[in-house]
This record gives C-alpha cells, sequence and structure tokens, in this order.
C-alpha cells in the first residue's frame, strides 16, 4: 500500500479505540494528525470525539426507541459502540460487552464463540470477541470513509497496534477481525512502539537533544485490559544516534480492567458492613459505575469523592437505588497501595496456588502489583544489558535512565509519582541516577499517532526503531544415541532465530540436516533466551540449562504422504512474518516435500 494518500494508525484498544493518520500529500512537513469518530452519544445524537470507547451494547427488543442508534451512514443500526454504549450499557451490564481485547487474548475460551457479554443468561444477544473487535474496526472504517469517500479506508496503509506480548492466536485474530471489518492490508506494531514513535514525531530532529548514547528508555504501558514493560537502547552508529528495542516483558493481563473491579470489591465490602449485599448482576453495575467515579476523581483534583449508583432488588432498598458516595481517599489507597506498592528491586509478583477447579472468566495475574511485575522484568534483562557503559562510566545493569508513560492509567498523576518513587529508590540504593520522564506524551492518543507515523517510517521517512525479536529462538534437537534405561536422550539446542531478527526476514540453516518425524504425532521442543545475545542462525547450544529456557512445546502431525511414521532428512529454513511468528520451514532432502511449524516470538516466559 506504499501509493496510498494517507498512512493510518489505529490503536484497538481495551478501554478506548483511536484513528490518526498521516497526509503524505503534505510532503515533508506532513504530521500525524488524529481524527475525530462520530458515535451515537446520546439517544438519537451523534457528535465526533477523539476517542472511541471500546464498548458494544446490543440493546433487547424495544429497549430503544427508533433512530435511536442510527449513524450518518446507516440509519438502521440495531447496537452501538461508542460514547452511548458505554454510558448507558453500564445500567443493563448483561447486554454491554467490554474487555473484549482481554477476551481475544484468552487461549481458555473459544474466542470466535458468542460467549460476550459474560455471565449475559441464554437467549439474549451474545457476540464473539473477534466479532466485538470486528465490531470497533468497522465503525472506525465507516466513520473515515463517510468523511474521506475518495480516499476509502480500505485502500490506505493501515497500522494497527497491539500490546507487545500478544500471543500468535491473538495477532492472527487481530489481523481476521480487520478483514471483517473490510480491511485486507494492516500491519501490525507494537503498543509500546507506537508510543515511543509518537513521542519521536513530536519532538522532530530535536529528539536528539533528550536523549544520549547509552541511555536506556523504559516504556511503561498500562492501559485498561493489559500492563507492557519495553526497554529501548539508544545507540550509535556512524556518529549518528540509533534507537533499539532490547527486551519485551510477559503479556500481563493486568490494567484498568483490574482497578475498576478492585473498587467494586472495596465499596461491595463497605455496603455489606451496612447490611447491604449485591447480588451478580448488581454487581456489575457497580463496577461499572466504579470506573465511571475513579475517572471523575482522578481527572479533578479538586474532587473529594463521587457517587456510585447500582440499581436496588428486594426489601431494603430505599427509592430503588443503592448509593454510595466513593472518596478520593479510598481510591488512592486501593488503587496505589494495591497496584503500585514501595516493593525491593529484587521484589518478585507472588503466584497463588492454582484451585482445582476455577470459576471460567479472564486469565487475570495472580498479583496486582505492577511494580513487582516491573521488578521482575528488570531483573531478568540485567545480566544482558551487564558492562553497557555510558560515556565511558558503567551503569547500573538493567535499570533505566529515562521513562516513557504511555496507557490511560497513567492519566493519574499520583500513580505516576508513586510508578517513579519506587524506580527512584531503587536507583538510590544502586547508587545510581534516578531515572527521569520524557515529557510531552498524549496518554490516550499517542499509539495511534505513533502507529500512523511508523507507515511513514516504513517509507523511509522518520527515524526507525530497531526492533525485531526480543529473544533468541532455538528448537531442541534430540541427541542420537543408544537406549540407556531410565535416562532421556539430551536436548541440543538450534538457534533458529537469533536476537533481534527482524519481522519479514529469514534465514536459511545451512550446513545441518536433521530427521523430521512425519505420519505421527511429534512433539518440537521451542526454546528462548532473553540474554544471548550473539548466537549466530545455525549455532548448536549443548549445554544450555540455566541460559535457555524452554517454551511451551507444540504438539504437531506432519502429514508424510509416503513416509507415514518414517524419519524424514530435512534442511531447515527459518522466517519471522509480519504477524510476530516464527516460521519454521522443513525441506525434504529429495525436493519434493516441505513442513511448515510456527511458533508465536512474543511467546511470555
Amino acid at each position: 500500500m506504499a501509493s496510498s494518500r494517507f498512512v493510518v494508525g489505529i490503536d484497538l484498544g481495551t478501554t478506548n479505540s483511536a484513528l490518526a493518520f498521516v497526509d503524505t500529500e503534505a510532503g515533508d512537513v506532513a504530521k500525524a494528525a488524529t481524527f475525530a469518530i462520530p458515535q451515537v452519544v446520546q439517544a438519537g445524537a451523534v457528535e465526533a470525539r477523539l476517542l472511541l470507547p471500546s464498548f458494544l451494547y446490543l440493546p433487547g427488543p424495544g429497549e430503544q426507541p427508533a433512530g435511536a442508534l442510527k449513524l450518518p451512514w446507516d440509519a438502521k443500526r440495531d447496537y452501538c459502540v461508542g460514547e452511548f454504549a458505554r454510558a448507558f450499557g453500564s445500567q443493563v451490564p448483561t447486554r454491554l460487552v467490554s474487555s473484549a481485547k482481554s477476551w481475544l487474548c484468552h487461549s481458555g475460551v473459544d474466542r470466535k464463540s458468542p460467549i460476550l457479554p459474560y455471565r449475559a443468561a441464554d437467549g439474549g444477544r451474545k457476540v464473539s470477541p473477534l466479532e466485538a473487535s470486528a465490531h470497533y474496526l468497522k465503525h472506525l472504517a465507516e466513520a473515515w470513509n463517510a468523511a474521506n469517500p475518495k480516499d476509502r479506508l480500505e485502500g490506505q496503509d493501515v497500522i494497527l497496534t497491539v500490546p507487545a506480548s500478544f500471543d500468535a492466536a491473538a495477532r492472527d485474530l487481530t489481523v481476521e477481525a480487520a478483514r471483517s471489518a473490510g480491511l485486507e492490508h494492516v500491519t501490525l506494531l507494537e503498543e509500546p512502539q507506537a508510543a515511543f514513535y509518537a513521542w519521536l514525531d513530536g519532538l522532530g530532529d530535536t529528539w536528539r537533544e533528550r536523549i544520549h548514547v547509552g541511555e536506556l528508555v523504559l516504556v511503561a504501558d498500562v492501559g485498561g485490559g493489559t500492563s507492557d514493560f519495553t526497554l529501548i537502547e539508544v545507540g550509535e552508529d556512524a556518529g549518528n544516534l540509533v534507537l533499539t528495542r532490547l527486551a519485551v516483558g510477559d503479556h500481563l493481563l493486568l490494567g484498568g480492567d483490574n482497578m475498576d473491579l478492585a473498587l467494586s470489591h472495596a465499596v461491595a465490602q463497605e455496603l455489606a458492613k451496612k447490611g447491604t449485599r449485591l447480588d451478580p448482576g448488581q454487581m456489575l453495575q457497580l463496577t461499572h459505575a466504579a470506573r465511571r467515579a475513579k475517572e471523575q476523581i482522578l481527572a479533578d483534583d479538586a474532587l473529594a469523592s463521587a457517587p456510585v449508583t447500582v440499581l436496588g432488588k428486594g426489601r431494603s432498598v430505599v427509592g430503588g437505588s443503592i448509593k454510595y458516595d466513593l472518596s478520593r481517599q479510598e481510591v488512592e489507597r486501593v488503587l496505589v497501595d494495591g497496584f503500585f506498592p514501595d516493593c525491593p528491586r529484587n521484589a518478585e509478583p507472588g503466584n497463588a496456588r492454582t484451585a482445582g477447579l476455577q470459576e471460567l472468566g479472564l486469565p487475570y495475574v495472580n498479583d496486582a502489583a505492577v511494580t513487582k511485575h516491573l521488578a521482575q522484568f528488570l531483573s531478568r534483562q540485567s545480566e544482558s544489558l551487564a558492562g553497557r557503559d555510558k560515556k565511558g562510566k558503567k551503569k547500573e545493569a538493567g535499570l533505566p535512565t529515562a521513562v516513557l508513560f504511555n496507557g490511560g492509567v497513567f492519566q493519574a498523576g499520583v500513580l505516576r509519582d508513586r510508578f517513579l518513587s519506587v524506580l527512584d529508590g531503587w536507583a538510590k540504593q544502586a547508587k545510581a541516577e534516578p531515572a527521569r520522564v520524557l515529557a510531552g506524551a498524549d496518554l490516550d492518543l499517542a499509539v495511534a499517532r505513533g502507529a500512523a507515523y511508523y507507515g511513514l517510517v516504513r517509507r523511509g521517512k522518520g527515524v526507525r526503531i530497531r526492533g525485531g525479536t526480543a529473544r533468541a529462538y532455538y528448537i531442541g534437537i534430540e541427541t542420537n544415541m543408544p537406549a540407556v534405561p531410565g535416562f532421556a536422550p539430551p536436548i541440543k539446542a538450534l538457534c533458529v532465530a537469533p536476537f533481534g531478527m527482524e519481522e519479514g526476514t529469514e534465514t536459511d540453516l545451512a550446513g545441518h540436516e536433521f530427521g523430521l518425524a512425519v505420519g505421527e504425532e511429534a512433539e518440537f521442543r521451542f526454546l528462548g533466551s532473553g540474554v544471548r545475545r550473539d548466537d549466530k542462525a545455525g549455532a548448536v547450544i549443548e549445554d544450555w540449562e540455566g541460559h535457555i529456557d524452554e517454551l511451551a512445546p507444540v504438539r504437531v502431525t506432519l502429514e508424510g504422504k509416503a513416509n507415514q511414521g518414517r524419519v524424514v532428512p530435512v534442511h531447515l529454513h527459518s522466517k519471522v512474518n509480519e504477524v510476530g511468528l516464527l516460521e519454521l520451514w522443513c525441506y525434504a532432502r529429495d525436493g519434493k516435500q516441505k513442513w511448515k511449524l510456527e511458533y508465536n516470538v512474543r511467546e511470555a516466559k
């Protein structure tokens, strides 16, 4: 799509979505701009807003008057996406789809089955996480096309963002949702990188005055559904500053949704002390009401409290509703101390014992302490970052020198302050300089704007962040040796994707031939290392335990045709595709057959 007039960035968020674009006809002065999205804000009223709340309202029969949900491009729309969906849908939570993005990455459910709204009664309208995501993207596409009929979105260069730690299935489903919305050609970009691109775009050439060679920038992205940590190193090449994405954290289903649940449970406990107990339906209402109250309090420093209202049931309810005044003190106690506790640099998140039987739902992390997850992430990187110098002086490995905040959670100054306070404590203990904040980021719109800027970078304009795989990846090769009772043959690690292998690149593992089991189920053991940065493709490591980690294996039956149940001599060829999958091709010696294995190179382990 290099010939399209516009490059368009889409932030498909858990809580809010946004769209930004660059008009390439503006030439050298082209800058990312945000697109105002028309949406229903009240029954029968449409306004353009910079954010499209990622909520889908599926009204029951007769629940809305005729024309209440109509849009300029669809007068008969029978569902609603955006502001009105969030506001009215919170009163009828069993008809409101929220957190579809979190469900989209939940491997424990069928993400193509109609399971949302979650806990809604059978017989009502339901959609799959895939369909909900497609609805949001379809609304964005329709809004754009109504404003740009000659440059329809499906004909533009579209960059769609995903969490850095999204698994392979979630990435594929995101692309599938885009195709369902008519967007056949999309490129995926990690959200933290998009946020950093937005910072670069906002500063122009002056970014080189803000950061220096040897610095380590932490992009801390805590949004509605996920927390992502990314480390970007500032280096030098032929006298020019270069940026390299060094590491990506684990997939953490931890963000604003968890905070809303925590607040709702805190309120429910206070109500219970006064004799009012809420049923499951009321708890859903309370969660949405607590979110609104939280947003009001954190957006206004002068606001001491905000009301929380839940529709009542039963004899004990007076006036048909339950009301509670949520104070700023309660919000800060639950959010600051619960999610950003002060902790030592070597802290690790707790792992609660998993019960044999669990209620089905989103796989939230066991420990809600964002700062503990950060400590674990930085600790894992400390060995590989050791010895990297800044201006000739050894710096404390693994500690960032600068922080770029992203995500709606960090709109709250009190949460940014606590995050920095914890980092400062670690720096003081290490006798290092405290990390400074890279100012100027728009926490709500940065990802969409950065994605649009990245579209220009792909066309050779702007500053590119060197990325690729954040780990080196290996496949286990079973050693050929005689059978020994009680002793499994040792496994060697063959490097198939070196650290930093760029998406869209491939390499032939020449000089090696292996036996491939076909025609029957076999287990392929994949391994990864975030600290072995110098292994080349084709390198074989025999003693790998302790510095290479075993990842989730892939069990598959490869069709063998005439070779059923045999071991076929093959050589290997690897590729990291645009979606973030490692494709490992196995070519038969006779050249007549080939097989493909796929593995997610953002696997969180």
